[in-house]
């Protein structure tokens, strides 16, 4: 739809069909609009978005790549830029001037009036990934003593400043934070009653400086729309929405990807990252396991006189070594998803090996009965359909072992747990293998 949608425009702005553009434009969602915008030329941005409605040009703008902002600022005049910023959310407006160059964000701040250059310099004074950084300052509040009337109209005085009017938070006059009080159950109360005989008295809040990742997992456990940001002493200075909570779940996730498949994470798109940055993010962490897999190689040219008088043995180190790293992989994966949700906690360390060491039986049992059978009625060897399924044995438990406690351990150090998977636990669990296989093989062929 983008491919036909992009064709049909670029004719009708060829054709100068401007008002038509406008028409179809103008019935579109912003999020749509945003992407269409990546496959028009870049030329032909400028135009487009001046042709936008004042309010859905806006939330375009707070859509769209960082690169196109940039060029959108570079070519607006003084009033444009200000027109465009005034209808942003503070937040919105807060994340687009991080990404801007110094440059350019010396112009958006100039161009925008006092109260939001404030706000929009309190939300960057806050750490990067703490919730501070992610709030807007745009909310409805009320006070305790109002009937429902009063807050009724002060909401429709309000709410085109708001970015959610669903939630309203009680606060007294020193923006304490007292409760908070649906639209819903606002409309349903009495015109005559008290906002603080309604609200709800239970306060769940977070720490300006409270960890982005941790505030999205709080509004999943309460089943908020919005969380609401407290300072020091207990003011309410703003509140995070679902759709940045929901943005913080997708980088999270994102990252802990990046970093379980052995990459340094990147702010960047893929296509918007170079080529050289893609391949530093991915070199660093390849000569490591390179490097490491030396040591492999290390306990196989130990044991080349085992596999030299006995060459069947050689056939079966890469499926040794793949069921190592398979199990492995399985545990840390599954124990990465939990710690990550919070199912799993540094104090159930113990537990957890106790329960990945019993899955680890399991496994082994079933996977040493099969592999023995196999290599009894293919190769006929009894001895050593023992020594693999003895090593399988062996293998299986050590890299269950490995691969839950490594994540375990890295978060007990203050280090990313996902740092800890598929790659680097693939490569200690090949050389554990490898040794656990030829260990057993000498003792049982004597060699």
């Amino acid at each position: 739809m983008n491919e036909v949608m992009t064709d049909k425009i670029e004719t009708m702005l060829g054709n100068k069909e401007y008002a038509s553009v406008r028409d179809i434009l103008s019935s579109m969602n912003e999020a749509d609009i945003a992407a269409l915008f990546l496959d028009v030329p870049p030329d032909s941005i400028p135009l487009l978005f001046r042709l936008l409605p004042k309010d859905l040009a806006a939330d375009t703008f707070a859509l769209m790549e960082t690169d196109n902002q940039e060029m959108l600022i570079r070519g607006f005049s003084d009033s444009e830029l200000k027109a465009v910023f005034d209808e942003l959310y503070v937040d919105d407006a807060a994340d687009i001037v991080e990404e801007m160059p110094a440059n350019v964000v010396k112009r958006i701040l100039k161009n925008t009036d006092p109260e939001m250059r404030a706000q929009i310099n309190e939300i960057l004074h806050y750490p990067e990934d703490s919730a501070g950084s992610l709030m807007t300052t745009d909310y409805i509040s009320l006070r305790p003593e109002m009937t429902v009337s009063e807050a009724i109209k002060r909401i429709r005085r309000t709410i085109s400043e708001a970015e959610t009017a669903y939630i309203c938070y009680v606060t007294d006059d020193n923006r304490r934070l007292l409760g908070s009080l649906s639209v819903k159950n606002l409309l349903l109360a009495e015109p005559d009653a008290v906002i603080s005989d309604i609200m709800d008295k239970t306060i769940i809040s977070v720490h300006t400086h409270t960890d982005r990742e941790d505030v999205a997992k709080d509004m999943n456990k309460y089943d908020f729309a919005a969380m609401p940001v407290a300072d020091d002493e207990g003011r309410l200075v703003g509140i995070v929405t679902f759709d940045d909570a929901i943005d913080v779940i997708q980088e999270e996730t994102t990252e802990d990807i990046e970093r379980m498949a052995a990459i340094n994470p990147t702010e960047e798109s893929y296509f918007r990252t170079s080529d050289l940055r893609h391949a530093r993010n991915r070199i660093l962490w390849l000569l490591i396991l390179m490097v490491s897999a030396v040591i492999t190689g290390g306990i196989l040219k130990k044991y080349e006189d085992a596999y030299a008088s006995n060459t069947i043995l050689v056939s079966f180190i890469p499926m040794l070594m793949s069921t190592g790293g398979n199990c492995g992989s399985q545990s840390s994966t599954m124990i990465i998803r939990c710690m990550s949700l919070d199912e799993i906690r540094l104090r159930d360390f113990f537990k957890v090996v106790f329960t990945e060491g019993r899955i680890a039986l399991i496994l082994s049992a079933v996977l040493a009965a099969a592999v023995s059978l196999w290599i009894y009625l293919t190769v006929g060897d009894g001895q050593i359909a023992l020594i693999i399924s003895l090593s399988i044995v062996g293998i299986v438990i050590i890299s269950q072992l490995i691969g839950c406690t490594l994540p375990m351990l890295a978060k007990r150090c203050s280090l990313d747990p996902a740092a800890m998977a598929s790659p680097l636990i693939t490569t200690i669990v090949d050389a554990a293998s490898v040794l656990i296989y030829f260990f057993v093989a000498s003792k049982i062929l004597m060699l």
